[in-house]
């Protein structure tokens, strides 16, 4: 075997293959012939690519590996690492678009060793106009010994090219990578990344100081592609500062408007900031959070601080005020910030001086989900460098979001731009008047002099107290007569008294696993669905979860794109979703309303044939206690549910017709006592509330 060959894991071959991890396992167990392990651990080896592709063509099972996946499969699994892999694809990708001539003769080489050896000094000649002398970029020209092990990817990048163009095919491979290391990177996702480059505004120069892989530049090169745009970023690291110069010179490609001039560097931007003499319209940053080790000590008389020297536990207040000192005289910058900074004793003499000074333009509270962690609700901060003339009398916006939409439907299409219109709208309004009047529960302006008190404390939340749970009067009359009207047919659902059976019934007993090896149902359970394709906009696919199935609501995860260990386990009326972990009798029949949303982890999905199996019937069945304790174990700190060895009764259809038609009314009966719980909940939220605000009188 080639040594340094592109490997591939069990998953990378299950894709190739078109089949799950479990059909990869079972032909290593089956087939004494399949490839060896040549690197990886014992609980996740790995394959050499090559032999995999010879050995699932010769058993009939690959016909011709997708383009596509090829080219991902040699980049994922390269000896040098996916991001070298990357890098030398992105110049590649480059040199396909600038000089496709050049490209098309010298992909013509037969020898691996001659291509890397004429390609080195090709992508210099793109490298250099496009980025600077190397000494002055971030992205080096690899050396043609550094090339060797890519010619075959890069050969296949070039193919793919020719078929999706440069900018889409550099976008499929960043997408996959940064999709498959989603730890390894902090991610500013789409959505929230335009939302900050419409605050901000079009800008001839933009700049990044903590850039990543370059998604706020990239939102900022999407809202305005005019010629003559000139974009700078720096990250500590300098693979992302790399992958950002790429990306950003590879966005204006395929017919998609003019090239923008591009610098990136490598350094420690507090630190060493590599572009002190960049003064740009618009500063953009989703900078780390809660750094100790900032360079507290030896900045202390940085210039950069003119609001202040921030203390060792505020380094996002240091971000800010880099951000402001690299604009210019009227610039914009907005920071994606964790909540706290609004608020910490430690900050409040800075925050005091940015809100004199006028530099703090708002505070805008996003819903929890919005941008990773998704626990936490992050803000927006809008800065504004102050020109001579300050403002006079100025006030701040505080905008809060967090009740429009909850925490898995703000990834949703719609949640999101509900989030997006509301800030955008508020913002506009209070940018051109300088104030704006309250809006309930979501906007308002405050004057800087009410804010500058003890604490300067700047949390939307504080200064935007939600109405009553129920609302005023007139909504909590509406949620009593939504309460009485469920209460009346939880009544008329309460089941009939019970009829006792002359004797124990006795059937004979089969299992989920026998039906399913009979044919009479089908035991799914959920695939990882990860992103995949264009990391521009993707489709957005709402997951029933375990949360969702116990406690009888609508789907409320979400998964991103396309499936890349299987397609995601789509919902059919009729289908039988059972939790697995958890413990607890419960199982759920897909409705009309449920139906098209993904299965979501730690359920599984029977799909019965409607020929032999009713649905309520196995539904009613699998909820039995003593059924689901015959099927768990509890070998550790969690209750684990075998599915398929839950038992159900040999009976005919119309035996089980008679069975399923009184668990449905069951199902429905619980429905409307949680309907009623929940009203019941808040209404007296609501009249507590009422009561205590003095909107409500005591009777």
């Amino acid at each position: 075997m080639q040594e340094n060959a592109t490997e591939v894991t069990a998953a990378g071959i299950a894709r190739l293959a078109g089949v799950g991890r479990a059909a990869v396992s079972n032909w290593r167990r089956r087939h004494a012939d399949f490839p060896r392990p040549v690197g990886g651990t014992e609980t996740s080896p790995s394959f050499a690519l090559a032999e995999i592709e010879d050995w699932l063509r010769a058993q009939g099972k690959l016909a011709e590996v997708p383009l596509r996946e090829r080219v991902w499969q040699q980049l994922a699994g390269h000896p040098a690492g996916p991001v070298t892999a990357l890098l030398h694809a992105g110049s590649v990708l480059l040199l396909v678009h600038d000089r496709p001539t050049e490209w098309l003769a010298l992909a013509k080489t037969d020898d691996d060793h001659t291509l890397a050896e004429l390609l080195s000094p090709a992508l210099e000649g793109v490298l250099t106009p496009r980025f600077g002398h190397t000494t002055q970029r971030a992205l080096p020209t690899a050396d043609p010994a550094a090339l060797l092990p890519s010619v075959s990817l890069l050969r296949g990048v070039g193919e793919l090219a020719a078929d999706l163009g440069a900018r889409r095919t550099f976008a499929f491979l960043l997408g996959r990578h940064l999709d498959a290391n989603p730890r390894q990177y902090t991610l500013t996702p789409p959505g929230p990344a335009e939302l900050m480059a419409a605050l901000a505004g079009p800008a001839k120069t933009a700049l990044d100081p903590a850039c990543g892989t370059g998604a706020l530049l990239h939102a900022v090169r999407a809202l305005d592609t005019r010629p003559g745009q000139r974009l700078y970023g720096q990250d500590s690291t300098a693979e992302l500062a790399a992958l950002t110069a790429l990306r950003l010179a590879l966005d204006g490609q395929d017919g998609q408007g003019g090239t923008p001039a591009i610098r990136t560097a490598a350094a420690d931007t507090l630190r060493g900031d590599a572009l002190s003499d960049v003064r740009a319209d618009v500063v953009l940053a989703h900078p780390p959070f809660n750094e100790r080790g900032w360079g507290h000590d030896e900045l202390a008389y940085d210039p950069r601080w003119e609001y202040g020297f921030p203390a060792r536990t505020e380094s996002e207040l240091a971000w800010v005020q880099h951000a402001l000192a690299r604009l210019k005289d009227g610039g914009t910058a907005v920071l994606l910030m964790p909540p706290a900074v609004a608020s910490r004793r430690s900050g409040r003499r800075i925050r005091a001086d940015l809100l004199r000074r006028g530099a703090l333009r708002a505070v805008i509270a996003l819903p929890a989900g919005a941008v990773p962690p998704n626990n936490i609700p992050l803000h927006l901060w809008v800065l504004r460098r102050p020109a001579a003339q300050p403002l006079a009398a100025p006030e701040l916006l505080l905008v809060d979001t967090t009740s429009l939409t909850a925490a898995g439907d703000v990834r949703e299409k719609q949640g999101w731009a509900a989030v997006r219109d509301a800030v955008l709208d508020a913002w506009r309004a209070f940018d051109r008047a300088g104030s704006l009047a309250e809006r309930p529960e979501l906007a308002r302006s405050v004057p800087v002099i009410e804010l500058l008190d003890d604490e300067v404390d700047l949390a939307p939340a504080r200064r935007l107290p939600p109405q009553a749970a129920g609302g005023g009067a007139a909504e909590l009359s509406a949620v009593r007569e939504q309460l009485t009207d469920t209460l009346r047919l939880t009544t008329d659902l309460t089941p009939k008294d019970a009829t006792p059976a002359a004797s124990p019934a006795r059937w004979p007993q089969t299992t989920i696993g026998e039906l399913a090896r009979a044919g009479a149902l089908t035991l799914r359970s959920a695939t990882t669905v990860t992103l995949g394709g264009d990391i521009d906009g993707h489709a957005r696919v709402p997951v029933l979860t375990d949360h969702d199935v116990l406690t009888g609501s609508a789907p409320s995860g979400s998964h991103t794109g396309a499936a890349v260990d299987g397609e995601p386990v789509l919902l059919e009326v009729g289908d039988v979703v059972v939790p697995v972990v958890g413990g607890g009798a419960t199982a759920r029949v897909v409705d009309e309303a449920t139906a098209g949303a993904a299965l979501g982890r730690g359920l599984a999905l029977l799909r019965p044939d409607p020929a032999a199996l009713d649905p309520w019937f196995i539904a009613g069945f699998l909820r039995g206690t003593a059924n689901n304790r015959q099927a768990s174990s509890y070998a550790s700190t969690a209750t684990r549910l075998d599915v398929r060895r839950l038992q159900l009764p040999r009976l005919p259809l119309t035996e089980q017709a008679g069975y399923g038609a009184r668990f449905k009314s069951l199902a429905a009966f619980e429905n409307a006592l949680r309907s009623a719980g929940r009203l019941g909940e808040q209404l007296v939220q609501g009249l507590h509330d009422g009561l205590t605000d003095g909107v409500i009188e005591p009777e």
